[in-house]
C-alpha cells in the first residue's frame, strides 16, 4: 500500500492525451496548460513549492506537453503514441533525480515513488494482457467470424445490428472489460458492414458508448473501475448501484443515433464458417478466468490480476493438451497440423496484444507519477475538492477525461485520495468511465477501435456524434443523483 511519505509527495499535473484532435483546438488546450502549470508552481507553498517552482520542474512540464503534442498528431507524424510517452517518462524521472540532488532530497524517496507506480502499472498490465491474449486466441479460433455469420444469417438490418452489437457490448463489457469488448464488437462490425460506412461509424461510436457504460458498473469492466476497486474505495458489489445510470448513458445516445442508420440489409454470406477445434473450450476458460479474478479478490483477498494470470495458465495447459491430442508435437506432421488445426501457441497470442496501448499506459502513468512528485496534486486537490466541492469536481473530471483520457485522470484522483463518501467515489467512477465516450481518444475502447478500424473510425467521425453522447452523460449523472444520492 501507499507509504505516507510517498503520499505526501505524490501530486498531479493534467496530462493531455488525444490522437487526432482538430489542430486549432489542440494548440489552444496545450497553450492553456503551459500557462496554467507555471502559475500553479508559483502559487504552491511549503516543500512542494521548492520543487514545483524550480526550472527543472517546469522543464518536466514542457517535456510532458511536447510528448502529448506528439500523441495528438500521431497520424500526421506516423509515430505510434507509445514512443513519445515512454521517452518523456524516462526524461522526467532523470530530471527529477537531478533536481532532488540539487535540493538535497533523499534519493530513496524517488525510488519508492517509482516502485509504487510500477506496482500500480504491473497490476493493470497483467490483467489487460490476459484479457487481450484470450481475445486473440478466440479470434484465431474463428469465434468472432462465426458470430458475424450468425448475425447476418438472422436477417438483421444494419439498424438492427446497430442495436444488437450495442446491447452485446453493454452486457459483455462488465465481464470482459470495455477494451476487450470494443475489440470484439469492433471486429464484428467491421466484418459485417465494411461496405457501408454510414453504418460502421455510428455503430462503432455506439459500441464505445455501450462498452464504457457497461464497464462503469463492474469492478473489472473498465481500467478506471479496476483501479478504484483495487484501491479499496468501493467494494465489489457497490459498483452495481451504477447499473441504471449506465443503462441511461447507453440507451439515450443510441436512441438519438438510431434514426440515422440505414435500414438496409447486409449482403448474404455464402459458404459455411465453423469454429476451429477448441474454440468452445476457450470460451468456457475465459469465463472461468473472469470468475477466478473475482474469487481471488472476494474470497482470498488477493489482487484480481493474480486470478487472471492463473486463468491464463489454464489456457496454456488447454492448448498443450489440444496439441498433444492432435499430434502437433510430432515434427513430421507440424505443417499439416498447422493447416488443419491452426497455431495452438498461447505465447504467440500474447505477442499479438495491443502493445502500443499497453506501453502508452506505462508512459502516461510514470510521467504523471513523476510530475506528481513535484507538488501539483496537492494543490489541485485543495483547489478543486477543497474549494469547489467533490460533486462539481467529479462531474468536471468526467468531462476532462474525454480530452485527457480517463486512466490518468483516475490515477491522479486516486493519488489525491480526497475525503469522499461512497456516493462521490461512485460518481467519479461513472463520470470518468462514461465521460471518456465523448471523444474517441477519451477511453481505451475508443483508442483501440481507431487502431483496428483501418481509417473508418477517427477523431472527427466520432466528434460528429458527441452531442448525443453528451446528453447521455448528463442524463446518467442525474440518474445516479436520483437513485443513489
Amino acid at each position: 500500500m501507499k507509504d505516507s511519505a510517498i503520499s505526501s509527495l505524490k501530486t498531479f499535473m493534467h496530462p493531455i492525451k488525444t490522437k487526432k484532435i482538430f489542430n486549432t483546438r489542440s494548440i489552444n488546450i496545450m497553450a492553456m496548460l503551459m500557462v496554467m502549470f507555471p502559475g500553479l508552481a508559483i502559487a504552491s507553498t511549503g516543500e512542494s513549492s521548492e520543487l514545483s517552482s524550480h526550472g527543472l520542474a517546469i522543464g518536466c512540464l514542457i517535456v510532458f506537453t511536447v510528448a502529448y503534442l506528439a500523441v495528438i498528431f500521431e497520424e500526421q507524424l506516423h509515430l505510434r503514441k507509445s514512443k513519445p510517452m515512454l521517452l518523456a517518462a524516462g526524461i522526467i524521472w532523470v530530471m527529477i533525480s537531478i533536481l532532488a540532488g540539487q535540493q538535497g532530497i533523499d534519493k530513496t524517496t524517488i525510488e519508492e515513488a517509482v516502485m509504487y507506480d510500477l506496482e500500480e502499472y504491473a497490476a493493470l498490465l497483467l490483467f489487460l494482457l490476459v484479457a487481450m491474449t484470450y481475445v486473440n486466441a478466440l479470434e484465431e479460433r474463428g469465434v468472432f467470424q462465426t458470430l458475424r455469420v450468425w448475425l447476418v444469417a438472422q436477417g438483421f438490418s444494419y439498424r438492427a445490428l446497430f442495436w444488437v452489437t450495442g446491447v452485446l457490448a453493454f452486457f459483455i463489457s462488465p465481464i470482459a472489460d470495455n477494451l476487450t469488448t470494443a475489440l470484439v464488437m469492433g471486429a464484428v462490425i467491421m466484418s459485417v458492414g465494411k461496405d457501408q460506412p454510414k453504418f460502421v461509424v455510428p455503430a462503432l461510436v455506439n459500441v464505445v458508448v455501450a462498452a464504457n457504460a457497461g464497464g462503469a458498473f463492474s469492478p473489472f469492466g473498465d481500467i478506471t473501475t479496476l483501479m478504484v476497486w483495487q484501491a479499496g474505495k468501493v467494494d465489489f458489489f457497490g459498483f452495481f448501484s451504477l447499473f441504471l445510470p449506465s443503462v441511461v448513458n447507453f440507451i439515450l445516445p443510441a436512441l438519438l443515433m438510431s434514426p440515422f442508420i440505414p435500414n438496409e440489409h447486409p449482403a448474404p454470406i455464402t459458404g459455411k464458417v465453423r469454429m476451429r477445434t477448441g474454440a468452445k473450450g476457450m470460451c468456457f476458460l475465459f469465463l472461468i478466468t473472469i470468475t477466478l479474478a473475482v474469487t481471488f479478490e472476494q474470497v482470498f483477498h488477493l489482487p484480481p490480476f493474480l486470478g487472471m494470470v492463473t486463468g491464463l495458465s489454464l489456457l496454456m495447459f488447454y492448448t498443450w493438451i489440444l496439441k498433444l491430442r492432435t499430434g502437433g508435437y510430432i515434427s513430421d506432421h507440424r505443417e499439416a497440423h498447422i493447416r488443419k488445426y491452426g497455431h495452438l501457441d498461447t505465447f504467440e497470442k500474447v505477442s499479438h496484444a495491443e502493445w502500443d496501448t499497453l506501453f502508452f499506459f506505462f508512459g502516461v502513468m510514470f510521467a504523471v507519477g513523476g510530475l506528481s512528485y513535484l507538488g501539483y496534486l496537492q494543490m489541485l486537490s485543495e483547489g478543486m475538492y477543497g474549494n469547489v466541492g467533490p460533486f462539481i469536481t467529479n462531474v468536471a473530471a468526467g468531462l476532462m477525461s474525454a480530452v485527457i483520457d480517463n486512466i490518468p485522470v483516475m490515477f491522479a484522483i486516486l493519488d489525491m485520495s480526497p475525503e469522499m463518501n461512497e456516493f462521490q467515489w461512485l460518481l467519479i467512477t461513472l463520470a470518468a468511465g462514461v465521460g471518456g465516450s465523448l471523444l474517441s481518444v477519451g477511453s481505451a475502447a475508443g483508442v483501440a477501435l481507431m487502431g483496428v478500424s483501418k481509417g473508418n473510425y477517427t477523431f472527427m467521425t466520432h466528434l460528429r456524434w458527441s452531442w448525443a453522447v453528451l446528453i447521455g452523460y448528463f442524463a446518467s449523472i442525474a440518474t445516479h443523483w436520483l437513485i443513489n444520492g
